[in-house]
């Protein structure tokens, strides 16, 4: 054998032992839209095939560590584009750096579901869910993400489209799975747990102050894949999530699904902007019980649906525990369109409290509340105070006058404590609370809610959507 065949098979040796990762960030040669990187690294750590059905069920068990290979560069990174390719599964704490461009390749997901794994993410860093392969995040159950952006640093995920190009529905989203109580089982076989739209894994279980982590100025933008019929990821799903979980700063932007959406669970947010989102803004079911306060959502007048959807469970609108959650300083701005529909809409059996909430030029309804919330209505279990309807004629839904619920709604609003059908603008600079929405607001008895007078999510005296969102119109 010659001394050049020897020493190719030694190389081929080698290669085969430390693992030679050639990825690129657009798997489809025809395509121009998606940034493209070449990984072309001789130390890869992370196994770049990626399971792109997004089975939960496959493991690909990624060794997950950040250390440098040659020259400083982590695995799967390019140092001329500064982009790093990231798929699979990760069983081993990581940390995503503002130095580098962080590219989803499919489901890439944190932990095992039983050991815990933390995604640590620093401020100012970049996320791209590659369009090509349906990139998304999956924090599973027992671990956490850690993204703590800043006003002037946040933490942005977005498509790996080029500006300018990007759209509803680029690529699958951020999904957390937790450990708090759902309803999915009907208050039967307990705990219960339930599997997430799109393959993203189990969540729930029976630790209502479960702490899947911090989501701290962050900003998702133009997700909502498709996966199949029926079968859309929202913008950011808190499936199961617990009270544990710190959410403030958070804006999803241009989602062809849903804004945020919570399955069950305990979850609590604030200042939250939600924008040209595709479907409804604000989504519940499955028994969720936690709280928000400073919510602002904004349609675009192409696509949107409700600003808030609300149930308990669609298949029963018994089980328990019914979703009943408290929110307020909430402003829901519709387009005026004919793809904008109703700003509240309360049904399949949930209970709320509503408080300090503007809800304005929406085109079918301001409100609406049907099937079994509407025994909960009349019960006093829905409650509406402190808030303001101006949506001209239609403030409120008035079904079929054979239905049960044909003044309901008008009714559960006029049996409310300082509500207001607006005699004049409540609104400027399309969120800004001004009018009869100052000094008439009052938020619930809870240490959660900051003591503010305003009716509304934002006042001129703090403005906290600027600085760090997205515009609402781009």
């Amino acid at each position: 054998m010659s001394k050049i065949k020897v020493n190719l098979l030694v190389l081929l040796a080698m290669l085969l032992t430390i693992g030679v990762g050639v990825t690129a960030c657009n798997s489809d040669e025809n395509s121009s839209d998606d940034t493209e990187i070449d990984t072309e690294s001789d130390v890869s750590d992370t196994d770049s095939d990626t399971d792109t059905d997004a089975d939960t069920d496959t493991d690909t068990d990624t060794d997950s560590d950040t250390d440098t290979g040659e020259e400083g560069i982590p695995p799967n990174c390019d140092d001329t584009t500064k982009m790093c390719v990231i798929s699979g599964t990760y069983v081993e704490d990581l940390t995503l750096t503002a130095d580098w461009t962080w590219v989803l390749r499919g489901g890439v997901f944190i932990g095992d579901d039983t050991n815990k794994t933390v995604l640590t993410i620093e401020a100012g860093t970049t996320i791209l869910g590659e369009n090509s392969t349906d990139g998304m995040l999956v924090i599973r159950r027992h671990s956490q993400i850690m993204a703590e952006g800043t006003k002037m640093k946040p933490i942005v995920f977005t498509s790996s489209k080029a500006e300018g190009s990007r759209a509803r529905g680029d690529w699958g989203g951020l999904i957390i799975n937790g450990l708090a109580t759902i309803n999915s089982c009907g208050g039967e076989d307990l705990p219960c747990e339930a599997s997430g739209e799109g393959g993203t894994g189990w969540y729930g279980g029976d630790d209502d102050a479960d702490n899947s982590g911090v989501l701290k100025y962050v900003r998702v933008e133009f997700a909502g894949r498709l996966i199949s019929p029926d079968n859309e990821l929202n913008g950011v799903a808190f499936q199961g999530v617990g009270s544990g979980t710190t959410v403030d700063y958070l804006q999803v932007h241009y989602n062809a699904d849903d804004g945020i959406e919570f399955f069950g669970g305990t979850a609590n947010v604030k200042h939250v902007y939600l924008t040209g989102n595709g479907d409804d803004n604000i989504d519940w079911t499955d028994g969720w019980r936690g709280k928000a306060q400073f919510v602002v959502v904004v349609q675009a007048a192409d696509a949107g649906d409700q600003g808030i959807e609300a149930d308990n469970n669609g298949e029963n609108n018994t089980y328990t525990p019914v979703a009943n959650p408290t929110l307020s300083n909430i402003t829901l701005v519709g387009s005026g369109t004919d793809n904008s529909d109703i700003g509240i809409l309360l049904r399949e059996g949930t209970m709320a409290t509503l408080n300090s909430v503007i809800v304005s030029n929406f085109d079918e309804a301001g409100i609406d509340i049907d099937h079994d919330s509407i025994q909960h209505a009349l019960d006093g279990d829905i409650k509406i105070n402190y808030t303001i309807v101006d949506c001209g004629d239609h403030n409120f839904k008035v079904e079929d006058a054979e239905t049960p619920n044909e003044t309901i709604v008008e009714d559960t609003f006029n049996a409310g404590t300082g509500n207001i059908i607006a005699s004049a603008a409540v609104l400027k600079d399309v969120y800004v609370s001004t009018g009869e929405a100052l000094g008439n607001g009052v938020v619930p008895s809870d240490s959660f809610f900051d003591d503010v007078d305003f009716i509304g999510a934002v006042s001129a005296d703090d403005n906290w959507v600027a600085g760090w969102t997205q515009d609402a119109a781009n």
